[in-house]
Formats: structure tokens, C-alpha cells, sequence
């Protein structure tokens, strides 16, 4: 039985889907397409046509509960198409009053369908670093996002992480969760370890660097190269690998 509010959310589906499709650009999606050695898939929209329609719809759309919008994101992440994500993405980051344990299980399923490392991103840091920020969820909630077969379900650990550290929590409490996937052999999961790492030595260089000289040896070389990237040159050189 269709109900009123499945009714609202096709509706929203399809006016939020022609207006990506009258601005769609495909040079913007040419131009785009070079981040992403997945391929990008999108519709190609002007960043600021995009911050615009966003914004109209926050105000025309804020009465929605938020589980009308994950409603509403479910069929959108469906798509894979980056806008959609995006806007899903949006629509969730205004109702952080609301974030619950079931929202944070939400997100993890919509992570499972993410096709990108951008998308990944958004909502670590619009969504996701909230539930450690408002202590909805405790560091060890994220363990078993580790254990996932999608990349970017382990790629948003340490970029949660990053981000809560950027907002004042102490990296040193994400240590042991992050151990588990040091030997992960996808780059786009040691470039988010080497980020929240990068961001750890710069609040607690010392724990930090005892930890990078206990991995440097086993993990991914990209781990260390984004790690130690704003350290200086001779400063780099103790984390190379032992011949």
C-alpha cells in the first residue's frame, strides 16, 4: 500500500531529478572525471547552481522529519550519481538534533553503495564526525566498519576520525581501531589513515610517531607518505622503510 509519505518522497525524487537533468553539463563532468579513477558518475552541475537549489530546498524542505530524508536518501544513493549522493548527504547534516545509533547504522548502509572517495569525505565530515563530536557513538562503534567489504566503509574510519580530531578529540583514542586495517592494500584506505595521521602528529607528535615507527615497515607506502608530509625532509627520512 502506497502511503502519503511515500507518496511526498517520489514526488521529491523527481523534482530534485529534473533539476539536475535541465543543468546537467557534460564538460563538467569531463573536467571532474580526472579525480576519480573509478570514473565519475554525475550529472555535471555548476558548483554554485548547486549551493543555490541546495539552500532553496533546505528552507522549502525543513519540516521534513530525518526519516523522511534518509527515505528520500535511500532511493538517491541508489543512483550512484554524485549529485544525488551529495544532496542525500545535505539534507541529513541538517537534522544533527535528531542523529540517533539507528541513524549511524543508516549511514553505514549507504556507505556500502558509495562509488567514490569525494562522497566518502561529505559525509565524514558533515555527517559522520558529528555522532563522535555529540558522543552519540563511541570510537569502538566504528570497529566493525573495518571488517567491510567496501573500500569507503573503511576509508571513513580514519577520515571520521580525522575530522573529530580537527574539531578537538584526541587522536590517541583511535589507535588501536585504526590497526586493524594499517595493512589494507586499497590506496584509497592508506591515504585516509596517512590524512588522520598527518592530523594526529601535528596535536600529539609524539605518540603519533611511535606508532608511525611501529607500522612503517608493514603497511601501505602511502600510509607513510601522506603521514609524514608536513614534516621536513630530514625529519621524513627516520620513517623510511628498513632495507
Amino acid at each position: 500500500m502506497t502511503t502519503k509519505s511515500d507518496m511526498l518522497i517520489e514526488q521529491k525524487l523527481k523534482e530534485i531529478r529534473l533539476f539536475f537533468e535541465s543543468y546537467a553539463d557534460p564538460a563538467i563532468v569531463a573536467k571532474y572525471s580526472r579525480y576519480f579513477k573509478e570514473g565519475y558518475v554525475g550529472y555535471g552541475i555548476d558548483q554554485k547552481v548547486f549551493e543555490n537549489q541546495r539552500d532553496l530546498w533546505f528552507r522549502e524542505w525543513n519540516s521534513f522529519s530525518i526519516d523522511d530524508f534518509l527515505n528520500l536518501g535511500d532511493q538517491l544513493i541508489l543512483s550512484g550519481k554524485f549529485e544525488e549522493v551529495s544532496i542525500a548527504t545535505a539534507f541529513i547534516s541538517l537534522k544533527k538534533e535528531h542523529y540517533s545509533i539507528d541513524v549511524f547504522n543508516h549511514m553505514k548502509k549507504w556507505l556500502e553503495s558509495y562509488t567514490n572517495w569525494a562522497s566518502t569525505d561529505v559525509l565524514c565530515m558533515l555527517v559522520l564526525s558529528c555522532f563522535i563530536n555529540k558522543k552519540i557513538v563511541q570510537p569502538e562503534s566504528f570497529i566493525e566498519w573495518t571488517n567491510s567489504q567496501s573500500k569507503w566503509t573503511r576509508r571513513a574510519v580514519p577520515v571520521t576520525f580525522f575530522e573529530a580530531v580537527k574539531a578537538g578529540e584526541d587522536p590517541a583514542q583511535y589507535f588501536t581501531i585504526i590497526e586493524s586495517i594499517m595493512l589494507d592494500e586499497e590506496e584509497d584506505v592508506q591515504k585516509g589513515l596517512g590524512t588522520f595521521l598527518r592530523e594526529s602528529w601535528k596535536i600529539r607528535p609524539a605518540i603519533t610517531e611511535e606508532f608511525l615507527l611501529e607500522w612503517k615497515d608493514s603497511c601501505g607506502r602511502k600510509i607513510i607518505q601522506y603521514a609524514t608530509e608536513k614534516m621536513d625532509k630530514e625529519h621524513r627520512k627516520k620513517f623510511r622503510r628498513d632495507k
